[in-house]
């Protein structure tokens, strides 16, 4: 493990290098020669026949993907045989379920009880192993119903790789039914610093609790593994942190969403290339709603020094792109995430903008701080592009598209209780009033037959990131 994060911090701090060292700007400039010195002796000692060993093991594939997966077994049934041992520790762990941000109140705990009372039984099998499910389901997939959570639409692979049945013939062949179930909380630290803080605060004080209970559960929507290397951004914290084994390693201001419909939705996307000096096809709402069409087609020297170029179809039609240089609307930069709401992270010209307390200024996209340093270390540690090859094509001013080896994860989350980039815990403000569904679940009983479908409506916006609120 500490040989990974060391070869990973060593690149990831040739490639910031990069970044500093001219090719990112004015506004990224720094010094960096003694970083840049340590990745060069670093890829000389990693040339060789091992080299793209060394690659695998610094950058591990998640349990995700389906070449680790292979093909899997049927599930373990859902009713199995308990015996009063291991249906004795199922009820002390619901009684303590309380310290992982659930409540007892939600489970047959009473009728556990009785069925315990007498010798083992059909009647005992059946509640034991209905409790165990709905533990599982609270523990792996998160307490809160999809209804109640506004924008989310994040497809959570641990309901196929911690299967509930293999789940139960583990914990009971083994008799570790807590170690088997707590198994599936978060990984990032972040869950255990939450539970901490839930233990921590008084019980009289039920707003901060709930606050504190809703957060934790928000951890669970997500993967459980979130990778060794990915991008996280909470859209209210306006960071983005580049992570290693769950530890940021560079954090980036973030410009999000304004409230309303162009509010940034929760996504897990994967990146899979970086597009330097990216063109901007501007959305037809601005070339005909405002007119930039025919403006552009009737001054082409103001044109020219806005990058815009327009073409004319025999229907009349007109398409404006921009091209790229200083003034356009992406910046120098653009991460490649394709996802159908058309949401992704970008630079921008308007870099005084980062400045504001208030970022919520955007039509959903996330125009990033320093983004070109973050696309160059993210072509060089995808294996998309060398550092030479990241500073010429970055330098070059032409549009090119950098395709990744090993793609990236990247998460736009919502937490609104959490630790900020100081590391300290800290309430955010719930700048999209997505808190109030997912606080008043926790007053109402549990939902027994929960569906994992996504249907809140998927809103894509024509980005004009030229929108500074």
């Amino acid at each position: 493990m500490k040989y990974r994060v060391n070869l990973l911090a060593s690149g990831l701090a040739a490639a910031l290098a990069l970044g500093l060292a001219g090719a990112a700007g004015a506004q990224e400039r720094g010094s960096g020669a003694e970083n840049l010195l340590a990745g060069e002796q670093e890829d000389e000692a990693a040339e060789g026949p091992d080299k793209d060993a060394r690659f695998d093991e610094a950058f591990p594939r998640m349990i995700s993907d389906p070449v680790v997966q292979g093909d899997l077994e049927e599930p373990g049934p859902l009713v199995q045989s308990w015996s009063l041992a291991n249906a004795r520790k199922l009820v002390a762990f619901i009684e303590g379920i309380a310290a992982e941000g659930l409540d007892p109140d939600d489970y047959d705990l009473q009728a556990l009880k009785t069925a315990l009372a007498s010798a083992p039984s059909d009647e005992l099998d059946t509640l034991a192993s209905r409790n165990f499910v709905w533990l599982v389901e609270d523990l792996r997939d998160g307490r809160t119903p999809m209804e109640a959570r506004k924008q989310w639409f994040v497809v959570d692979p641990d309901r196929d790789l911690f299967r509930t049945g293999d789940l139960m013939e583990k914990a009971i062949a083994s008799g570790d039914i807590a170690g088997t179930l707590k198994s599936l909380n978060p990984s990032y630290p972040d869950y255990a610093r939450l539970r901490d803080e839930l233990a921590a605060t008084p019980q009289e004080d039920t707003e901060r609790r709930k606050l504190i209970r809703a957060n934790m559960d928000r951890w669970r929507w997500l993967p459980r593994d979130l990778g060794k290397l990915y991008l996280i951004t909470n859209v209210p914290e306006f960071q983005l942190r580049l992570t290693v084994d769950d530890k940021a390693m560079k954090t980036y201001r973030t410009i999000v969403g304004k409230p309303g419909r162009t509010a940034t939705p929760q996504l897990a996307e994967m990146v899979e290339g970086v597009v330097f000096n990216p063109t901007w096809t501007v959305p037809q709402s601005i070339v005909k709603g405002e007119g930039l069409g025919a403006r552009v087609l009737a001054n082409p020297s103001w044109a020219r020094s806005k990058g815009y170029v327009a073409t004319r179809g025999a229907n009349g039609y007109i398409s404006v792109v921009q091209q790229p240089g200083p003034t356009n609307s992406l910046g120098r930069v653009k991460l490649e995430m394709p996802n159908p709401h058309a949401i992704f992270f970008h630079d921008t010209p308007s870099r005084h903008l980062f400045a504001q307390d208030d970022r919520a200024l955007s039509h959903g996209c996330i125009r990033t701080e320093r983004a070109l340093e973050l696309g160059m270390t993210l072509a060089i540690l995808g294996k998309g592009a060398s550092r030479d090859e990241a500073v010429e094509i970055s330098t070059s001013g032409e549009y090119t598209k950098v395709m990744i080896e090993r793609q990236i994860p990247a998460y736009i989350t919502y937490f609104t209780y959490g630790t900020n980039v100081q590391g300290e815990m800290t309430e955010f403000e719930d700048i999209y009033d997505r808190d109030a569904p997912v606080l008043a679940s926790l007053d109402k009983p549990r939902v027994r037959d929960r569906s994992n479908k996504i249907d809140d409506e998927v809103i894509v916006i024509e980005n004009d990131p030229r929108d500074e609120g």
